[in-house]
């Protein structure tokens, strides 16, 4: 007996009437995908450039960060990006202090922070909390609407504690930063 073998070629015909269809299906879900990104990145989620040594060494000179925004409401301890660009003309990175309705008191001979009578820990702190040689009066308690931010390089950092800067009305703030993207050896999770 012999057996006989067969060998089957498959060929794969493409039906030039499907093609433009086919091509148009692509299309349409590339332009779909690109919609939902753009709603994405206008409502929910964007990015900043760090510029300066303010918020060192959480944040870097130069480093991208991904802000979210939705449905956010501050808490002490968030680093939000602010849209400074009344008071000194740009969008700047500070971590929040106090919020509405604590009261804030700043001991610049021990370098502390207190809120509502307790001092803050501080871990990432890079230099000494050092009073602004152009301040304001602090107020005791932060009115409804506003927030305290200071970067983490508190030497260098111009924030709350400056004239120029002052309280923060909560409608200046773009949204709280949640991961370093860029460089990519910065890449992290912001707490």
């Amino acid at each position: 007996m012999k057996s006989k073998n067969k060998t089957s070629k498959t060929k794969i015909q493409i039906n030039k009437e499907k093609l433009p269809n086919c091509i148009f299906d692509i299309f349409k879900t590339v332009i779909f995908l690109f919609a939902i990104i753009s709603v994405v990145f206008t409502f929910f989620i964007k990015d900043v450039t760090i510029d300066g040594e303010s918020m060192k060494d959480t944040l870097f000179d130069g480093d991208r960060a991904i802000l979210t925004n939705f449905l956010y409401s501050p808490q002490v301890g968030d680093i939000v990006a602010v849209d400074a660009d009344q008071q000194i003309g740009k969008i700047i990175i500070k971590r929040v202090i106090a919020t509405e309705g604590q009261t804030i008191k700043i001991d610049y001979d021990n370098n502390k922070v207190i809120v509502d009578g307790i001092v803050l820990d501080e871990k990432y702190v890079a230099s000494d909390t050092i009073r602004p040689t152009v301040g304001w009066n602090i107020p005791d308690t932060i009115p409804e609407g506003y927030v305290f931010v200071m970067g983490d390089n508190r030497s260098v950092s111009l924030d709350s504690r400056s004239g120029s800067i002052q309280l923060i009305p909560k409608t200046m703030i773009l949204g709280k930063a949640q991961f370093v993207i860029y460089p990519f050896d910065h890449f992290k999770y912001l707490y």
